[in-house]
C-alpha cells in the first residue's frame, strides 16, 4: 500500500460556475489525492442523482431532475443488457455535459506533474441512494423494484467501470467513493432496509470493480450501522462525518478493528462543513482527531495502525455553499494534514 497517512481528499461536490476555479482550488490544496469536481450550482445535470442517470432505463432529464417514464420499458431494459453484456463503455459514459468536471481533471492530470499525486480520486452515486430519490410510476422509489434496482445497480457499475477506463493511462492508482448518503437513514423506521440486503447490494455494486490499480471507498455522511461497510469485504476506504458523528462511529470497534486487519483504510471527515463557522484551527480538529484514535485504542485497535491507515476530508460535499468558505474549508483541510504527516 502507499503511505497515504494524514493525506487529504475531498468530498465531490463544490460551489463554483467554473470548473477551471474549482481544480485550482483542489491542486492546491489536495495535490496528494485530487478528485474530480462536481458543481451542482452551475447546472441542474450535475446534481448527485442526475449526473449519473444518463442511458439508465426509463430515466428522463426534464426541468426538475430526473423522471421515471416506462412507456417503453421492456425495450429500454432489453437494450440497457444488450450494451451492458457487449461492455459497451461507451454506452454507460457520463458525458461532458453532465460532467465537465471530470474532463477537465483529465485535461489538467495531463498537463500536471503527477510526481505528488499518490491516489486519483473518483466517484459515484450509491445505488440506494439513486434509487431512493426516484419514485416509479406507482409513486414508490425504484429501489423497492427489484427489476429496475438491478439495473441502477449494473448502470452505475458500468459508470464506474467507464471512469477506470479513462483515467487508468496515468498509472497511477484509483480510488472510487462510493456515496451513499441516504444510507445514513438505515436502521430507522424510514428506511425499511435489511442488512443482508444491503450488503448483497453492495457486493453486486462492486462485482468486477476491484483490482490492484483500484482501492473502493464508500462516503456516508450521517449516522449508520457502519458494519455495513467492513462487512462488504470489497470496501478499503470507509468516509465519515468524524467532527459530528464521531462518538457513534468508534461503537462500532470491533467491526473496524476486523476491517483494519483487512487493510481497510479510514477517511475521517473532520473538518466540518455545515457548522463550519471559520473560527475552527488545526489545534481544535488534531485534538477531535486524538479523541477518536483514543477512543478506539481504548477499544483494542492498535495506535499505529489507526495511524498509518488514516486520511482525511472535509465531513461531507460543499456544493451548497459559498465558494470562499469552500477556500477556508480547504485550507484548513491542507494545514491539518501537513501537521498530521509532519507530527503524527
Amino acid at each position: 500500500m502507499h503511505n497515504l497517512k494524514g493525506l487529504a481528499t475531498g468530498i465531490g461536490s463544490l460551489p463554483y460556475q467554473d470548473v477551471d476555479s474549482a481544480l485550482d482550488l483542489i491542486f492546491k490544496n489536495l495535490p496528494n489525492i485530487p478528485f474530480w469536481p462536481q458543481l451542482p450550482q452551475r447546472n441542474l445535470r450535475e446534481g448527485m442523482v442526475v449526473q449519473f442517470s444518463e442511458n439508465v432505463p426509463c430515466l428522463r432529464f426534464g426541468d426538475s431532475g430526473v423522471y421515471f417514464y416506462p412507456q417503453n420499458k421492456e425495450e429500454e431494459l432489453e437494450k440497457f443488457y444488450e450494451k451492458a453484456i457487449d461492455n459497451d463503455f461507451d454506452y454507460f459514459k457520463i458525458s461532458r455535459e453532465y460532467a465537465p468536471g471530470v474532463y477537465k481533471f483529465y485535461e489538467r492530470l495531463k498537463g500536471e506533474a503527477l510526481s505528488k499525486v499518490e491516489l486519483i480520486k473518483l466517484q459515484v452515486t450509491g445505488p440506494f441512494t439513486f434509487a431512493a430519490a426516484i419514485n416509479d410510476e406507482n409513486g414508490a422509489a425504484l429501489m423497492h423494484d427489484k427489476i429496475f434496482m438491478q439495473a441502477v445497480i449494473k448502470s452505475l457499475n458500468m459508470k464506474a467501470l467507464w471512469q477506470f477506463n479513462m483515467f487508468k493511462e496515468f498509472g497511477k492508482k484509483m480510488a472510487m467513493f462510493i456515496d451513499e448518503p441516504y444510507l445514513g437513514c438505515f436502521g430507522s423506521a424510514y428506511t425499511p432496509l435489511e442488512k443482508k440486503d444491503v450488503v448483497g447490494s453492495l457486493a453486486e455494486f462492486t462485482d468486477g470493480l476491484k483490482s490492484e490499480s483500484v482501492m473502493l471507498g464508500v462516503h456516508c455522511c450521517g449516522n449508520t450501522d457502519w458494519s455495513i461497510f467492513t462487512d462488504s469485504k470489497d470496501i478499503d476506504i470507509i468516509s465519515f462525518d468524524a467532527f459530528d458523528y464521531q462518538d457513534k462511529f468508534v461503537l462500532y470497534a470491533d467491526s473496524i478493528k476486523s476491517f483494519l486487519s483487512r487493510g481497510g483504510v479510514i477517511c475521517w471527515g473532520i473538518v466540518p462543513t455545515q457548522e463550519f463557522t471559520g473560527q475552527e484551527d488545526v489545534a481544535l480538529l488534531i485534538r477531535r482527531l486524538r479523541q477518536g484514535i483514543d477512543s478506539l485504542v481504548k477499544k483494542g485497535i492498535d495506535e499505529e495502525l489507526l495511524k498509518e491507515r488514516l486520511i482525511i476530508s472535509p465531513a461531507c460535499g460543499l456544493g451548497t455553499f459559498a465558494p470562499q468558505k469552500a477556500e477556508k474549508i480547504f485550507s484548513l483541510l491542507r494545514e491539518t494534514s501537513d501537521f498530521i504527516r509532519g507530527n503524527f
